[in-house]
C-alpha cells in the first residue's frame, strides 16, 4: 500500500472501534470526541511506522539525513522491507513501547504531572499522519502542528493518554492488514522463522498467490501496490473518516445528530 492509503486505513480503523455514529462506527471502545478526534490523527500516523524500514517511505523524509538514516538502521535491523518491521513481533514491541511512553511523565507540583512521553508521541505521530494525508505541503509546518496537538493533549486534556497505546496499535495492525491484501503480502505469524512453500506448490493456481515463495501471506485482493482497486479503497476509507470525522466535531461543540443512539 501506499503512505497515504496506509494513513487513511489507520484513521479509518481507529474510528470505526471508538466512534458512536450510527451504523458508521462500532463504538467497541467508545470515546468523547476529544479521543475520536485526536486518536484518528495518531491511528494515522502510527500506520505508517511499519514503513520505517524503508529508505523511500513518508517517515524517513520527515527529518533531513537523519531520517533516512533511521529508515536504512531499521531496515537493516529488520531484514529489509516488510520483514522484521511487517511482523507480530514488531506489533507487541511496538505496544509496549507505546504504553512504556505514556509511563513518562514530568512533575509540575507534588499533586500533578505531564504525560510528557505521550505528548512527545502524539507530536510526532500527527506530523506523520498530517505530512502523509498532503494536509500540509511542508515539514516545518507538519512538525509544528503536530507539536501543537501533543501540546494540548497533555496540557488541556491530560485523561486522553490512556487511549495512546490502542491508537498507536490499532494504527500499526492496520497498515499490516493493508499489505496482506495486495501482492506484496507479510510475513508470516512465525517470522523470523520463514516457512516457505515446498518447490512441488510453489506452481499451484491460487496457492501461490495465497503462500508467496519468499514465505510471506497473502491476500491479494487490492493487486499491486498502487493499483486503481487500492486507489478505490482509499477513497472509500478517506469518506468513511470525513462523515465521522464531522459527526465527531459537531459532538464536540455539543450538538448530536443522533441523539440516544
Amino acid at each position: 500500500m501506499m503512505g497515504i492509503t496506509h494513513a487513511t486505513s489507520g484513521a479509518a480503523a481507529w474510528i470505526a472501534v471508538t466512534s458512536t455514529m450510527p451504523v458508521l462506527g462500532l463504538g467497541v471502545y467508545p470515546l468523547d470526541p476529544i479521543g475520536v478526534l485526536a486518536g484518528t490523527a495518531v491511528a494515522a500516523g502510527a500506520a505508517l511506522l511499519p514503513d520505517a524500514d524503508h529508505h523511500s517511505a513518508t517517515i524517513a523524509h520527515s527529518v533531513p539525513l537523519v531520517g533516512r538514516l533511521v529508515a536504512r538502521t531499521i531496515g537493516t535491523l529488520s531484514g529489509g522491507h516488510r520483514q522484521g518491521a511487517h511482523s507480530a513481533i514488531a506489533v507487541v514491541l511496538v505496544a509496549v513501547a507505546a504504553w512504556a511512553l505514556t509511563l513518562i511523565t514530568v512533575a509540575i507540583d507534588d499533586t500533578s504531572s505531564i504525560a510528557a512521553g505521550a505528548g512527545v508521541g502524539t507530536a510526532v505521530l500527527v506530523c506523520f499522519g498530517l505530512k502523509a494525508r498532503d494536509f500540509v505541503r511542508s515539514w516545518p509546518a507538519a512538525w509544528a502542528l503536530g507539536a501543537a496537538a501533543g501540546a494540548a493533549i497533555v496540557v488541556f486534556a491530560p485523561e486522553q493518554v490512556a487511549w495512546f497505546p490502542l491508537a498507536v496499535t490499532i494504527g500499526f495492525v492496520a497498515h499490516l492488514a493493508g499489505d496482506f491484501l495486495t501482492t506484496g503480502g507479510v510475513p508470516g505469524v512465525l517470522w523470523p522463522q520463514v516457512l516457505r512453500p515446498p518447490e512441488r506448490l510453489r506452481d499451484t493456481p491460487v496457492l501461490n498467490r495465497l503462500w508467496l515463495a519468499s514465505g510471506h501471506v497473502s491476500l491479494p485482493l487490492l493487486g499491486d501496490t498502487g493499483s486503481h482497486r487500492e486507489a478505490a479503497l482509499g477513497a472509500v476509507l478517506g469518506l468513511y473518516c470525513f462523515a465521522n470525522f464531522a459527526y465527531e466535531s459537531l459532538r464536540l461543540i455539543g450538538f448530536d445528530l443522533f441523539p440516544g443512539a
